[in-house]
């Protein structure tokens, strides 16, 4: 992989480019939202204290688009993949301006996903470990692809609700990605480069958005986000079907996916809508049991980084290979599935049993069911 990596040093430039713009632009685009009134205000589904303006996705944007003119090969799944970020970021964008009902946003982000789709990024074909390669038809894999773009998307805006969250998420998912891509018999070099330009843009994100955030993403940014990490596995990942299995993105992604399934699970089960926000998402849950900002996005980061770790050990380490199972290749990778369960039940034990044991904890999140209540 580091030869592959010597050979194609448009990976590192790539990551480097996309820091360097989004650092710069940044503070540019969060004065603007200021004088544009784009800023969240106190009280609302986020945690701040203060006014902050919320148009960062537009400094993501060019942060991502400018390395990808310069160092992808404009191919036609290229360009599809690039205007459907383009549509992504102008429906977050419009929503960060002036607010979108529900089935507004939604129908701009199927628009989004779709062209993509359209221009041939879909899952064709995926393995599962044991039992082989599979191949999707057409008609299955195309609306299954756009569902796929629109669900991450959507969870990567959910998990926005913490200083540097969303941003440390998205930087530990490319990161990922871009090891996987490069380590391929065939290298992906497009999905190398692209992971690569979204980890520059998120680390350099990141610059301005830990705690305390000068600037939120806003939803132009996470839909950004969402779309790119999951077009990344479908444009190259996914299609290396005898290698790479239908869980590393799974895995990779599995930290936003869980967060977005706990709260959906609890929202039908109180019969709430399930498109309202709320103060139910894990983050909150953190801050709920008394930890800092800072420290909640640290464990989520912790958490995410166990998941890909895992990711990262079947792909290097390969248990089965040529056929064979390799006992102590199976027992390393075991170890890190055993951390990241580990890690994960942790998790649900910290933000599920013991609220159950706090009143006040108790107290607060019917207060906020009620809340959530009088807003539908």
């Amino acid at each position: 992989m580091l030869h592959t990596l010597a050979d194609h040093l448009e990976v590192v430039w790539g990551a480097l480019l996309a820091a360097a713009i989004v650092v710069l632009l940044t503070p540019a685009v969060g004065g603007m939202a200021r004088l544009l009134g784009v800023v969240d205000r106190p009280e609302g589904r986020r945690l701040n204290r203060t006014t902050v303006p919320r148009l960062g996705g537009l400094a993501l944007f060019f942060g991502i688009f400018v390395p990808a003119l310069a160092f992808l090969d404009l191919s036609g799944e290229t360009r599809g993949l690039l205007l459907g970020a383009a549509v992504a970021t102008t429906v977050g964008a419009v929503d960060d301006f002036r607010g979108l009902r529900w089935w507004e946003k939604l129908g701009g982000q199927l628009a989004a996903a779709a062209i993509p789709v359209g221009f041939g990024i879909w899952v064709h074909q995926f393995t599962f470990p044991i039992l082989g390669v599979h191949t999707l038809p057409d008609w299955i894999g195309m609306p299954l692809s756009v569902l796929w773009i629109v669900a991450i998307m959507n969870m990567v805006n959910f998990l926005d609700g913490l200083d540097g969250l969303a941003a440390g998420v998205s930087s530990i998912s490319a990161f990922t990605f871009t090891l996987i891509a490069l380590s391929l018999p065939r290298p992906e070099l497009q999905a190398a480069i692209l992971s690569a330009i979204v980890l520059g843009a998120s680390l350099g994100f990141l610059r301005h958005n830990v705690y305390p955030a000068r600037i939120f993403m806003g939803d132009s940014g996470a839909m950004l986000l969402g779309f790119v990490l999951a077009a990344i596995p479908l444009q190259g990942l996914l299609k290396t079907a005898s290698i790479v299995t239908l869980f590393f993105p799974l895995l990779v992604l599995a930290v936003p996916i869980l967060d977005t399934s706990f709260v959906v699970a609890k929202r039908l089960k109180y019969r709430q809508p399930v498109y309202v926000a709320d103060r139910q998402h894990l983050h909150h849950r953190f801050v709920n049991i008394g930890f800092s900002q800072r420290r909640a996005a640290g464990y989520i980061w912790l958490w995410c980084a166990t998941l890909a770790a895992t990711a990262l050990a079947l792909r290097f380490i390969r248990p089965h290979q040529h056929g064979e199972w390799h006992p102590w290749r199976t027992l390393v990778v075991s170890l890190f599935g055993l951390v990241a369960l580990a890690a994960s039940v942790y998790m649900v034990y910290l933000l599920e049993i013991v609220k159950l044991a706090n009143p006040m904890i108790r107290r607060r999140e019917e207060q906020a069911r009620e809340e959530a209540r009088k807003s539908a």
